[in-house]
């Protein structure tokens, strides 16, 4: 029997399309400079045992049925004990499903990961937990920390990927976490583990055996300092799933949302705290980012954000002040877009008059969120204005709008569920745009008062759009 010789070729980092040629630019996805030399040893074409999760024929090939003839009941979702978890994932894990967990290192990844590994080892034992960047005893001890006690939950500090199938199918794992999909290798592929190729077959292997063996898959991918999941981007396309956890690893928050999601929405976002325990659910979180406001502070104001379907009240921080010296006025945004906010000081000095040409703006969002829709441009513009002028704004009145570049403010997606979730917590006046008010709102004793420009509302909060004294 003839032997295949391994072959080169150029692989694309960023699409994973290969090439039998070197470009500059890759012809499928058009990044420059993506094109990378790979050695493509013969595939061992392994295939994992067990039952198939296709309708095959007589000749073991797969043949077309009809669709109402197609058994669900293999898939009933098996829930992880975790319920912001659960929610992202559209109702707990899917048997046969591959999910791919991405975040910056710190960020909580394998914290996340090993606590829903205990949740599965008692709920489908046995659970494999592999990792290729710690060694079993690490693990151990970083369960003991979290409190982790399962007897189902096996682990294993591996980096080979066909020993680690291995296990899993001596053992008969009902679920298996891959931490990191960049450490593992396949022993046929002749390239170093975390390349193209060996990060696309090894999650092509690990798909074979999902689908096959009908077990969930959580993999742990790496991200870049761009903020990307590292490695090729066809990564991301063959999972079913694409979890990304986010948060400043400053500050104990962490939001977790699904980019992709074959089996539920990409619209669900959960809340969880890092504490000495582990990852914890933030039941409430509103309340948890407004828990250390100070009341009558000059330059904080309230607004909704929409992340996902659910609302979140958060508290919005300003401060403007003289520019010492000749040095030019900064604009320093923290979890906001820097050009949303030289956007907003602009319309505050033509508009109102705020001279902000020789002053420093600040402008921070509490608990370390990103907030990228422009809902809260009319909180950012008052509690711009009210550190400007030293005159804190009222504590029970939570502003949302955005502004446009003639100062009018603009309707928002999803106001009454944003102002149900503010009368939730107690406050009672909402600064809203005027198009936005309907007299059929349930608010539960909150007022909608609507303004049609940046200075209406500016008169509704401090009784004069007159920014200068």
């Amino acid at each position: 029997m003839s032997k295949t010789k391994a072959r080169t070729v150029f692989a694309c980092s960023e699409c994973g399309d290969s090439q039998a040629r070197w470009s500059g630019r890759c012809p499928t996805c058009g990044a420059w400079n993506a094109m990378k030399e790979v050695h493509v040893a013969p595939s061992p074409g392994r295939q994992p045992n067990g039952a198939v999760s296709r309708a095959v024929g007589p000749d073991g090939t797969p043949r077309a049925v009809p669709l109402s003839e197609v058994d669900i009941d293999a898939v009933a979702r098996i829930s992880l004990g975790i319920g912001e978890l659960d929610r992202v994932l559209g109702g707990g894990a899917v048997p046969g499903g591959v999910v791919l967990l991405a975040g910056e290192p710190g960020i909580g990844k394998s914290t996340l990961v090993l606590q829903a590994a205990e949740q599965l080892a008692q709920r489908v034992p046995p659970v494999l937990y592999a990792s290729g960047e710690e060694s079993a005893q690490q693990i151990r001890l970083r369960a003991q920390r979290l409190g982790i006690e399962a007897p189902g939950l096996h682990v294993l500090a591996e980096t080979s990927l066909d020993r680690i199938i291995d296990s899993a199918m001596d053992i008969g794992a009902r679920a298996i976490i891959v931490d990191s999909i960049q450490t593992v290798h396949i022993d046929g592929v002749d390239n170093a583990a975390g390349t193209v190729t060996q990060v696309r077959e090894c999650t092509a292997s690990l798909m074979r055996v999902a689908k096959a063996r009908h077990v969930p898959i959580v993999l742990v991918g790496h991200v870049t300092k761009s903020g990307d999941i590292a490695g090729p981007r066809v990564l991301e396309h063959m999972v079913d799933c694409v979890l990304q956890l986010e948060g400043d690893r400053f500050h104990s928050h962490r939001l977790l949302r699904a980019v992709k999601n074959r089996f539920g929405s990409t619209n669900e976002v959960g809340v969880f705290e890092m504490r000495t325990e582990g990852m914890v659910e933030i039941e409430n979180p509103s309340e948890a980012f407004l828990a250390e406001r100070l009341a009558g502070a000059p330059g904080s104001a309230v607004s909704v954000t929409m992340e996902g379907s659910r609302p979140l009240l958060i508290e919005i921080q300003a401060l403007v002040s003289k520019t010492g010296g000749q040095a030019p006025p900064r604009r320093t945004a923290n979890g906001l877009d820097v050009n949303r906010l030289l956007l907003l000081s602009a319309v505050l000095s033509k508009r109102l008059g705020l001279p902000l040409g020789d002053h420093d703006v600040f402008v921070n969002v509490v608990g370390g969120l990103r907030i990228g829709e422009p809902a809260v441009d009319l909180a950012v513009a008052l509690a711009m204005v009210s550190s400007a002028r030293g005159l804190p704004l009222p504590d029970d009145v939570v502003i949302i709008g955005e502004i446009g570049l003639s100062g009018e403010l603009r309707s928002v997606g999803h106001l009454e569920r944003r102002l149900v979730e503010a009368a939730k917590l107690g406050y009672r006046r909402a600064i809203v745009p005027a198009t936005s008010v309907s007299g059929g709102m349930s608010l539960g004793g909150l007022t909608p008062v609507g303004a049609r420009t940046l200075g209406a509302a500016l008169d509704a909060v401090l009784g004069s759009s007159r920014v200068t004294d």
